[in-house]
């Protein structure tokens, strides 16, 4: 199976794609922009021009598992991503996501800039990554994760 990984944000949202042939995760592009509309948009065309078998999203928890108003917020976004694409939701815990993405640019050399252009298309992978490794795409989800496949 292909899929599209999401790591929302309120102005920058990271993509990447994988699949789970080869179990690699890729960054795509990062999205700016604070419109809702704007963003599915955006997201509707990687997902036309990837052909995701189903999505991935961040799950926001706070440190010690429990869920907050932006774990309320990527929730409600997983929902309307199902009802816009028609496609399976995985929402998957991102804890520590940006932290590895972070880790993984201080080693470029790229400066402030350049880094934060690419840092959320990295988390984006970096959950991606942890979802295919965790195999769970074809088995049934942790409880904690919530899976959209029908309204």
């Amino acid at each position: 199976m292909r899929y599209l990984a999401i790591d929302l944000g309120a102005r920058r949202t990271g993509l990447a794609v994988g699949d789970d042939v080869t179990g690699m995760a890729w960054p795509l592009e990062v999205i700016q922009t604070a419109s809702p509309e704007e963003l599915l948009r955006r997201i509707g065309q990687a997902v036309e021009s990837h052909g995701p078998d189903a999505l991935v999203l961040g799950l926001p928890l706070n440190m010690d598992g429990t869920e907050g108003p932006a774990a309320a917020q990527a929730r409600a976004f997983a929902q309307q991503l199902h009802e816009r694409f028609g496609l399976l939701v995985h929402l998957v815990d991102e804890r520590l996501t940006s932290a590895a993405a972070q880790e993984q640019l201080a080693r470029t050399g790229l400066t402030h800039r350049q880094k934060r252009k690419r840092h959320d298309a990295l988390a984006a992978a970096a959950i991606l990554r942890d979802f295919l490794a965790a195999g769970r795409q074809g088995g049934s989800p942790d409880p904690g994760d919530q899976e959209k496949s029908s309204p």
